[in-house]
């Protein structure tokens, strides 16, 4: 680390303390027993102290121009007493991890989780308890929601605003180590959420600089980075070195990048290449590969472009356009961004042989072109949900799936998710049918408290039902410590709801062994509408052994006597037999009705059934 890596760095000799505050006269470091250090000018906005014989732990923090004591923008830890108060942090625990390797974009399954609310403790050392249940299911990646310091007692963490600092009510930083460490002894990687797009409510950066922010330039959430005017450079210095100490610091095995199409930056190096080079760079000297993963709201093409063909070089995009057509074919209903979608088997099969729904056309949400083309996108560049934090909390009262549709659908819709070409992401909970909700929260007080309801009343207006003035009032409040209480899980119902989690387990499982479903080499899927609420995907595959058919109903009973649809034909000298059934008894199913592709069949309402190519008698 150079001389102007912000923060703390400390060894056993002594600590160097790194800030940058331009058009400042004086910084003076504060020690809490030790007093008041004046800081050395580098020149072109930098200061810096070494001071010796600091213990790990020891408080800390800035004044400016003589003001009042500032946390360390670059801290590693914050005082759990005293949020004003950064801490020395030494970076030597035990890793157990050296022959992990890190992760590639290919055949993995993300599960989403937020440490405060995935268990009842909310901290990391509960979380690592939970760690077997995730393996057993068959997650290979946990993508942990933010856990930089955040004002208030509890939150999303998307209003980040010590970006360094792991958010103390979780516990210590080695408590985070301890949970990348656990889940890596487990054959899982760890990303983590970040939000570079803004900065949230009760920083310190005008303190140390007006050019931590672009003129002109401010988010629906808040005053955007600098990434592209006057002194920009150590600002993009600040963020690039942040996504590096993550993974390593940490261990992480990569990023989810958040809302990336705030990050606004005009300069030739678009400063999302840049996180990304830094995070892989990070891991490449540690021997381990990097999992880059955005979301990015017109889902431009030019994030998981290779650099070498004019990108910004990511591994794979969240796709809205399947979560809002599943949606909308789960719930029915199509009102504010679900408009420009119908729910309808065409959307979905296009949706798992395209990736994106949107590709320039008109949206009608945003009255002008919307997406961007790139029909030959590969699989493992696209990620498919059907939950995540935001669509379940935009539901105002937190409504989950399993809540908000009848559980035949649900299982029928998860055997999609789970099998479709793309990457699958669950949210906490998911896999069991939790029934709690996950509400928008955040534990603040005061004006603070005021100006979070607010401005969470206005977005969620732009839904009509939510226009109501008695839904209003009911809306749960943000800053209400049962709000967030209610948004942490139950595990005693992964136990009472077990069947939902053997589908989850199973199909992930078959998703692993069966060929036809891997996203490795040339296999490739088709897919037709073949009723009004109707459709199936054909997997292609070297073998015929390997290839499989997927058919989905979500309407009435599907009578079948003939289908003109080449699709439907079994590989030559075979015929099609029942793999799977979403209403298998072990799932708390209706059971499977007979099924003979060579006769009269019927495929159930809200089923969905996987066949296999057996060779004829």
């Amino acid at each position: 680390m150079s001389s102007r890596t912000p923060g703390a760095v400390f060894t056993p000799r002594e600590t160097l303390f790194t800030v940058w505050a331009p058009e400042r006269r004086r910084v003076e470091l504060e020690i809490e027993g030790r007093g008041h250090f004046t800081m050395d000018a580098l020149g072109e906005g930098y200061f810096t102290a070494t001071v010796e014989d600091i213990i790990a732990g020891s408080r800390y923090g800035y004044h400016i121009d003589g003001g009042p004591r500032l946390p360390d923008l670059a801290s590693r830890q914050q005082s759990a007493d005293d949020d004003n108060w950064s801490c020395v942090t030494a970076n030597d625990f035990a890793w157990t991890d050296q022959g992990w390797t890190g992760l590639n974009r290919f055949d993995q399954v993300i599960y989403q989780l937020h440490i405060g609310t995935f268990t009842a403790v909310g901290t990391w050392q509960a979380a690592i308890e939970r760690l077997d249940h995730l393996k057993a299911l068959g997650i290979t990646i946990i993508q942990v929601m933010p856990v930089g310091s955040f004002k208030g007692s509890s939150g999303w963490g998307y209003d980040t605003i010590l970006p360094y600092a792991p958010y103390a009510p979780y516990g210590a930083p080695d408590d985070m180590r301890a949970f990348v460490d656990a889940a890596h002894a487990r054959g899982i990687g760890v990303i983590h959420d970040v939000a570079y797009n803004h900065v949230g409510i009760g920083d310190s950066y005008r303190a140390y600089s007006d050019y931590y922010f672009a003129d002109g330039r401010e988010t629906e959430w808040g005053d955007s980075f600098n990434f592209d005017g006057p002194n920009a450079a150590p600002v993009r210095d600040f963020v690039t070195e942040n996504a590096a100490y993550w993974v390593r610091d940490f261990h992480l095995d990569g990023l989810r990048l958040d809302a990336t199409q705030a990050l606004f930056d005009s300069s030739g190096d678009h400063i999302i290449a840049a996180i990304t080079r830094a995070a892989r760079a990070a891991g490449q000297a540690a021997g381990r590969s990097v999992y880059i993963l955005a979301e990015n709201q017109p889902q431009d093409r030019r994030l998981i472009t290779p650099v070498g063909e004019g990108g910004y070089g990511l591994d794979a995009l969240a796709s809205d356009d399947f979560h809002h057509s599943a949606h909308v074919a789960m719930t029915g209903h199509n009102d504010f961004y679900y408009r420009d979608y119908l729910g309808a088997p065409q959307e979905l099969v296009s949706a798992l042989k395209y990736g994106f729904l949107y590709q320039g056309q008109r949206s009608d949400m945003s009255d002008k072109p919307y997406g961007t083309f790139n029909l030959d996108t590969a699989n493992d560049r696209v990620v498919n949900f059907l939950e995540n934090h935001d669509q379940i909390a935009n539901s105002a009262r937190g409504f989950r799936l399993s809540t908000l549709a009848a559980p035949a659908r649900v299982r029928a819709m998860t055997a999609l998710l789970l099998l479709a070409p793309q990457t699958p992401c669950l949210f906490q909970g998911q896999e069991y049918g939790a029934r709690n909700p996950f509400l928008y929260f955040r534990g603040l007080g005061g004006d603070d408290a005021r100006a979070v309801a607010e401005g969470r009343s206005r977005s969620l207006r732009f839904f009509p039902n939510l226009e109501d003035p008695q839904m209003q009032e009911r809306l749960p409040a943000p800053h209400a410590e049962e709000t967030f209480e209610r948004s942490k899980l139950d595990w005693a119902e992964a136990e009472r709801n077990a069947p939902l989690f053997y589908l989850h387990r199973d199909l992930l499982a078959l998703r692993q062994r069966c060929a036809a479903f891997s996203q490795r080499g040339s296999r490739r899927v088709d897919g037709a509408v073949i009723g009004e609420a109707a459709m199936l995907i054909r997997y292609f595959a070297d073998d015929p052994v390997d290839e499989r058919l997927l058919m989905l109903n979500l309407g009435r009973d599907l009578q079948i006597g003939v289908l003109a649809e080449p699709l439907y034909a079994p590989p030559e000298d075979r015929k099609w037999v029942l793999d799977w059934s979403s209403e298998h008894p072990d799932y708390d199913g209706a059971g499977r009705r007979p099924l003979d592709t060579d006769a009269f069949w019927i495929l159930p309402s809200d089923t969905t059934v996987l066949l296999r190519a057996e060779v004829r008698s």
